[in-house]
């Protein structure tokens, strides 16, 4: 048994240790790329919050004035499928926290939000205006969007992939080296939009004035290099 254990242990100790190859030469840069684009349209955030001595007192309250909203958004220009709602919730209204004393109901608050989609922005002071003077008292903000934004999307990576380019070929320069092949390409993408300007006045003669600004596309990529030889 032990010369065999000795043999196997020869055996062993003679085959060649595999050794992990060594990764090729590479370099790897990350490009951004931003395109600056005029929003062609928008989403408010709006709704109405009322209350009631109960519970469905505060709900009919907040139902009669959120139809009127929508009535009045419909008017404006506002087709049925940009209206959604996004949220909705009815609570008890609990005092006494302030006073020390035990704490109990005092009516309720119900408040219903709507998502408004309004796809001609000439018209969205006007759309505003509209709904908070038939109602709405809730205003949670606007976004500004494209509605086709994949052009917009495809500069931002074209401008991306030419800024992890010369970042690349900067590398290489410095290092003393040439670039090879591309062996990996990996892309993420996103947008932001600017903040709305609007007067503070609820009730205006005329139009909330509205500033969409523009929206910034965005395009970050991965590129790997090889190093040619």
């Amino acid at each position: 048994m032990r010369v065999l254990n000795a043999l196997l242990l020869s055996a062993a100790l003679a085959l060649p240790i595999a050794v992990p190859a060594l990764a090729d030469n590479v370099i790897t840069v990350t490009g951004e790329g931003t395109v600056q684009v005029t929003p062609d349209m928008a989403t408010i955030s709006l709704g109405v919050t009322t209350d009631g001595a109960s519970a469905a007192e505060a709900m009919a309250a907040n139902s009669k004035a959120l139809q009127a909203v929508i009535d009045r958004l419909k008017s404006a220009g506002i087709e049925e499928r940009d209206l959604q709602t996004s949220n909705l919730s009815l609570n008890p209204n609990w005092v006494g926290y302030d006073a020390g004393q035990t704490p109990k109901i005092a009516g309720y608050v119900a408040s219903n939000m709507l998502s408004v989609r309004v796809r001609a922005l000439d018209t969205l002071g006007t759309v505003l205006d509209a709904s908070i003077t038939d109602g709405a008292n809730t205003l949670n903000g606007i976004t500004f969007d494209l509605a086709a934004p994949r052009p917009a999307q495809d500069e931002a990576r074209k401008a991306a992939v030419a800024d992890a380019k010369a970042r690349a070929e900067l590398l290489a320069t410095a290092a003393g080296v040439k670039l090879g092949k591309i062996e990996a390409i990996t892309e993420s993408a996103g947008y932001g939009a600017p903040m709305p300007m609007f007067r503070d006045e609820a009730k205006a003669a005329s139009a909330v004035p509205v500033a969409s600004g523009q929206i910034g596309m965005t395009a970050s990529v991965t590129i790997t290099y090889q190093i040619a030889e």
